[in-house]
């Protein structure tokens, strides 16, 4: 899983580089208390100034977001295993015998904080088992104290992974709040300005030519239309998630196609759909709009129903209805309109297509997905 390099994170491992020195201190001082028990005291000496540079190696490459990679990773895991394969040699078997502490004590932690900030629980547990199984075998006895740091450090790359999990999670939902709340103020601010000059000009058209005939008329009638289209546009409180992890509100993706002679009628709280789903459904709306447009004429409604399990989108006309067999006619002669835009889209989801035509009296079209989609 690549790291996020954002900056809830990076308290995160500037604490690890301060966790590392001050164990090493700690290191410090039990290898000037304990070198005249040390099979190789002057090794310890060196094994210490290793500790030391790699320490600062670390604080330097995971302080970039290119280096919370595999590579520095994997490589200060192996540091630290080599150091601890080399505490019996350094210190003795007799002395490890005789209750005198590992060299690097709680210093071996580093890594598991690192793989547990890069990577979350499961990454960090991996880490901890590792090195926790290394420090046991390099133990001459296994006592109550010895387990109990395992225990302990597993326990750290758990919490401390959950932790940065949230950190990332917490810092996208702001990212997202923050775009959210820009792209809302940017369209109350148009929002303003169309009200003040767009909309009033396109509702003067309207009102003045709705009594005239031929040309005049029609420009007034299309006047209505772009004042209806651009009211729904601007009334939307926000904007949705974009993302196909994400979810949307079915009642922004469908205030689109309001016009003069479209109606849309949803409820008055969201309608929340997962991103693929919501889009399709307003895509085979679309279609199903544009069959009325070409074939009824004259105006639609469209109506969204929550129903929890599922959502129902019905699209009604008063055009002059479908024929009997028309649409098996119609796929026959290579037009996938109906059955490919609308039951197509609605089939993938899971859902189903209900067609009620009377001649004369309209089309009534729902469309039924569950809410999951498929």
């Amino acid at each position: 899983m690549p790291t996020p390099s954002g900056g809830l994170e990076v308290p995160l491992w500037r604490s690890i580089a301060v966790f590392r020195f001050a164990s090493l201190a700690y290191v410090g001082v039990l290898v000037l208390r304990d070198a005249d028990r040390y099979a190789h005291p002057l090794a310890a000496g060196g094994v210490l100034l290793v500790m030391l540079a790699w320490s600062g190696a670390t604080a330097a490459g995971y302080a970039r977001p290119a280096g919370r990679r595999w590579p520095l990773l994997l490589a200060d895991l192996g540091v630290v295993l080599a150091i601890m394969l080399a505490t019996p040699w350094v210190v003795g078997r007799a002395a490890l015998a005789a209750g005198v502490p590992t060299l690097t004590v709680a210093w071996l932690a580093g890594p598991v904080l690192a793989w547990a900030v890069s990577g979350g629980r499961r990454r960090g547990a991996v880490a901890a088992l590792v090195l926790g199984g290394a420090d046991l075998a390099t133990r001459e006895r296994i006592s109550q104290s010895s387990l109990t740091g395992v225990i302990l450090m597993l326990l750290a790359g758990v919490v401390v992974g959950h932790v940065a999990r949230l950190a990332v999670t917490a810092e996208e939902r702001l990212q997202r709040a923050v775009e959210l709340e820009a792209a809302t103020r940017e369209r109350e601010r148009l929002a303003r300005d169309i009200h003040d000059s767009v909309l009033q000009v396109l509702a003067l058209v309207q009102r003045r030519g709705a009594q005239l005939d031929g040309e005049g008329g029609e420009l007034a009638r299309l006047a209505g239309e772009q004042e209806a289209a651009l009211r729904a546009l601007i009334g939307r409180s926000g904007g949705d998630p974009d993302d196909d992890g994400g979810s949307r509100d079915l009642r922004g993706l469908l205030d689109r196609y309001a016009t003069a002679t479209v109606a849309v009628s949803a409820p008055a709280g969201p309608v929340p759909l997962p991103a693929r789903v919501a889009r399709e459904l307003a895509a085979a709306t679309g279609a199903a709009l544009d069959n009325v447009a070409r074939h009824a004429g004259g105006r639609a409604w469209v109506l969204i129903e929550d129903e929890g399990e599922t959502v129902t989108v019905s699209i009604r006309d008063e055009g002059p209805g479908i024929p009997d067999g028309r649409l098996a006619e119609a796929v026959t002669q290579g037009r996938l309109g109906v059955a490919q835009s609308i039951r197509g889209r609605i089939a993938d989801l899971g859902g189903a297509v209900r067609i009620v035509s009377t001649p004369g009296q309209g089309t009534e079209i729902e469309l039924v997905v569950p809410r999951s989609g498929r």
